[in-house]
């Protein structure tokens, strides 16, 4: 009777997570900081409120621009190691078995069996067989540049969102605290819920992300309060 394995592991969500995770900090830490900035120096809501627009639109292309070129370099590697294993499973596939059984020897099976399990495997799936135990590529893992894009750009565009409405609404005297303080505050969310996703120590994450958050946005508030002093 034939199963099938359904059980999930979190180290299936690192690609997406990873993307989702950075571009909503990315998003949150670098227009709070803007806005803060600009605040900072004693300019007009309406200032602050571009600064923090024009953040958000260069934010989002800049991640998607930057994600969609490094993971389309995975992606150019990884085709070019399956070619490459193609082509040599197709000139000589009896150095391939044997490798194949080699690297399954190295993870503790007798010569005999990790020989009749590559042989096996290659029945079924050689290029695979050797893409995932040979190569590291598998499924899960396997580089997706557009979807790695728009996860960047999308979760961008919502963690620099929160900022500029809190700008929007805010008093105007009021800004730069209102938003550096909403921004830890979703920082700290953001962290747990990645913990928590990834099975990680969330007060570990916690504290990172509202650590450096804080750091970004003091020092760039700090250097619009002196320009704005200088400016005055």
């Amino acid at each position: 009777m034939r199963t099938h394995h359904s059980e999930r592991h979190r180290t299936q969500r690192v690609g997406w997570l990873r993307a989702a995770v950075l571009g909503a900090n990315d998003g949150i830490v670098s227009t709070a900081s803007l806005i803060a900035g600009v605040a900072s120096a004693h300019a007009a809501r309406g200032d602050v409120l571009i600064s923090g627009i024009a953040g958000l639109v260069a934010g989002a292309m800049s991640m998607a621009a930057g994600e969609y070129v490094s993971v389309s370099s995975q992606a150019d590697t990884e085709k070019a190691d399956l070619t490459r294993e193609k082509r040599e499973l197709e000139t000589d596939a009896e150095y391939e078995k044997k490798e194949l059984a080699g690297i399954y020897e190295e993870r503790g099976l007798t010569p005999e069996l990790a020989g009749q399990v590559a042989e096996q495997l290659m029945q079924h799936d050689a290029l695979g067989a050797h893409a995932r135990d040979e190569l590291g590529i598998t499924e899960g893992f396997a580089a997706r540049p557009v979807q790695a894009a728009f996860s960047s750009a999308g979760a961008f565009s919502f963690g620099a969102a929160l900022p500029i409405l809190v700008a929007l609404g805010a008093p105007e005297s009021r800004i730069v605290p209102a938003v550096t303080g909403t921004a830890l505050v979703c920082l700290a969310l953001m962290g747990a819920l990645a913990a928590r996703a990834g099975g990680a120590p969330v007060w570990k994450s916690v504290t990172r992300v509202v650590f450096w958050g804080a750091l970004a946005m003091g020092l760039t508030a700090a250097v619009g309060a002196f320009f704005g002093t200088v400016g005055a």
